[in-house]
């Protein structure tokens, strides 16, 4: 039997067809229901993780005010307006595990406006009453923030465009459609929307709210003034693994759910969300579908280090000596049961003596969730993926928990290891001989300096921008990494693991 093309009215024959029951929607739509949110930027993610919640509360709990109205700003968006209007601006998660697959239709985003077709369409309804929260994932180059001065790139063209008062209804950047709503909004005596970044990035709040006051201050110091008094940027830790969709997924939906969708989304069982309590004009209910709504951002803090010190550390302690021993994939690292070990005890004896205690939350079921979701072989995470832009990676994954260790006089050999294994995999050499890129932004930098430094890390460590005096003064973290960068380069990852496991 051909697959069914997914749309409003084949759901209730799609629910019914296959072996595999497929969960879809059964709340009403369309004109139903008011559109509460507008997310700029609906890709993988958002669709695996927002508009997830969502469906939640609209199935579960009945929530009719808050349905997405997705917005995309650049012309690649073309694609995703095209397939989610050909499907009612329905589509479909697939979440893999070693369990098994299950296959459940989202009917969160009601209905989608592609800003090039009609900028003024997008600003009136950010403006519109029904309208409580803007919400964006626009990766960090969105937020044109400068990393070094920590303001807002006021002189990139773009928001030079949307600067003069010329281009008011005609935007380009998320700022500028921000900055043309809130001002409506202002004159008409409404509440601020809440913006808030669904962006993987520490301090997505606070950053976001920066950078538009700065550019409402250039504008308007009135409406920067109101912005900076009652606007709401709620900070949030965001985590889901969701891969890019190939064609292979979509001929698996076919076949295993008989379903003919033409752009669904992949990804795990786990996801997690832990948000400010700051919205300026309501919220949904989050908390009923499982999201953490915490009280101010030092708890959105809390729950971030442990991600970042125990998720994105052991993917890069993963990563980097895993492609030296020729592993693709980070499941196939994780199957190993050597590297399995050392991930363990480092999380246990090292990462988790250094974190805060984060009152109901159990440290050590979260440790063994992170291995299962490493370990799940459907997600097929790639190696590479994990090792780009390290140099913007392991100053946050692992020097943290490094320096804190030599503060407290800690066991560190592990993270040192794991920090070794990054030196040495500069080169982009593995254990066979067999070459592989480096993709770092840093990359000339960094090979020059390795290249300079063989097996002795001084070199690399000179390296201001990426590590501390507190490090390059260490002996005790100078002879361990320095030992680890001359076992490795003498005798490869495999043989080398062994001495770091107990």
């Amino acid at each position: 039997m051909a697959p069914i093309k997914l749309n409003s009215k084949n759901l209730s024959q799609i629910s019914a067809a296959g072996e595999a029951q497929v969960k879809v929607p059964t709340y009403q739509r369309d004109g139903a229901v008011r559109e509460g949110i507008v997310h700029i930027g609906v890709g993988g993610f958002h669709r695996a993780h927002l508009a997830v919640y969502i469906d939640q509360l609209m199935q579960k709990h009945g929530i009719t005010d808050y349905a997405i109205c997705g917005v995309g700003l650049q012309p690649f968006d073309a694609a995703m307006r095209d397939v989610l209007r050909s499907q009612d601006h329905l589509y479909t998660v697939i979440e893999r595990s070693a369990k098994g697959s299950s296959a459940h239709v989202i009917g969160s985003i009601n209905s989608y406006l592609f800003a090039p077709d009609d900028r003024e369409a997008v600003i009136a309804k950010m403006a519109h009453p029904d309208t409580h929260i803007v919400s964006l994932t626009i990766t960090e180059s969105g937020y044109y923030y400068n990393e070094n001065t920590h303001e807002l790139q006021s002189e990139h063209p773009d928001i030079q465009f949307d600067l003069d008062p010329a281009n008011k209804t005609a935007p380009r950047t998320t700022f500028g459609f921000l900055y043309a709503a809130l001002e409506r909004r202002h004159q008409q005596g409404l509440k601020p929307f809440t913006v808030m970044s669904c962006d993987n990035m520490q301090k997505n709040g606070t950053i976001s709210r920066h950078m538009l006051e700065s550019f409402a201050r250039l504008r308007n110091p009135e409406v920067a003034k109101w912005i900076t008094e009652q606007g709401a940027f709620p900070n949030a830790m965001v985590d889901r693994i969701t891969p890019q969709t190939s064609a292979t997924d979509k001929r698996a939906l076919a076949d295993d759910f008989d379903i003919e969708d033409a752009w669904p989304v992949v990804t795990e069982p786990f996801m997690q969300w832990v948000i400010e309590d700051q919205f300026s004009d309501g919220r949904p209910p989050l908390d009923k579908v499982g999201v953490q709504v915490v009280k101010n951002v030092h708890d959105v803090e809390q729950f971030e280090k442990y991600k970042l010190r125990l998720l994105n550390g052991s993917h890069s302690a993963l990563g980097y000596p895993g492609q030296l021993a020729g592993f693709k994939y980070v499941h196939q690292v994780m199957e190993n049961p050597l590297f399995r070990r050392f991930i363990w005890q480092m999380m246990q004896e090292e990462i988790k003596p250094l974190l805060p205690e984060i009152p109901a939350f159990n440290i050590d079921e979260y440790c063994n969730t992170l291995i299962e979701r490493f370990s799940n072989p459907t997600i097929m995470d790639q190696l590479h993926r994990i090792c780009l832009n390290a140099s913007g990676k392991i100053p946050q994954f692992i020097m943290p928990s490094i320096a804190e260790a030599i503060w407290v006089t800690g066991p560190f050999r592990r993270l040192c290891f794991s920090t070794a294994a990054w030196f040495c995999y500069i080169n982009g050499v593995d254990d066979s001989g067999k070459t592989f890129e480096v993709d770092d932004p840093m990359r000339e930098e960094l090979q020059a300096k390795a290249r300079a430094g063989g097996t002795n890390p001084a070199e690399l460590l000179s390296i201001k921008s990426l590590f501390g005096d507190d490090l390059r003064g260490d002996k005790r973290f100078i002879q361990e990494i320095t030992t680890a960068m001359e076992d490795i380069t003498r005798d490869g990852i495999m043989k080398t693991l062994p001495k770091y496991i107990d």
